[in-house]
């Protein structure tokens, strides 16, 4: 995010309060009570936004955890193209053996239980 686009967002924000409060002071409300309502439905705002950002967070679905995964996926294709056919196919044999391997160790875990 630029800092031009936290201003906007800020102006914004600040904006929304004070239409909030005529909005409430157009519907009857003193003064008083606008201000308070208008702080009470920025501070809704606020809380909800900020729960977007914490369910981002926990699911691991914000920008950086993309872009990361996004060059770790890119590395790995650069790496297996550059790899010969001899060397895929070793891989792929490891690969094979490793998921038998795993699959051998739950079947194990399942009959144990």
């Amino acid at each position: 995010m630029r800092r031009i686009d936290a201003i906007a967002i800020m102006v914004a924000f600040f904006g929304f309060g004070g239409v909030a409060f005529w909005v409430f002071r157009a519907s009857g409300f003193d003064a008083t009570n606008a201000g308070v309502w208008s702080q009470v439905v920025l501070v809704g705002v606020l809380i909800a936004w900020i729960s977007t950002y914490v369910f981002r967070a926990m699911t691991k679905t914000m920008t950086y955890n993309q872009q990361l995964d996004d060059y770790k996926k890119a590395v790995l294709t650069k790496k297996l193209e550059e790899m010969s056919p001899e060397e895929r196919e070793s891989l792929l044999a490891e690969v094979d053996a490793e998921n038998k391997l795993a699959q051998t160790s739950a079947q194990n875990a399942i009959k144990d239980e």
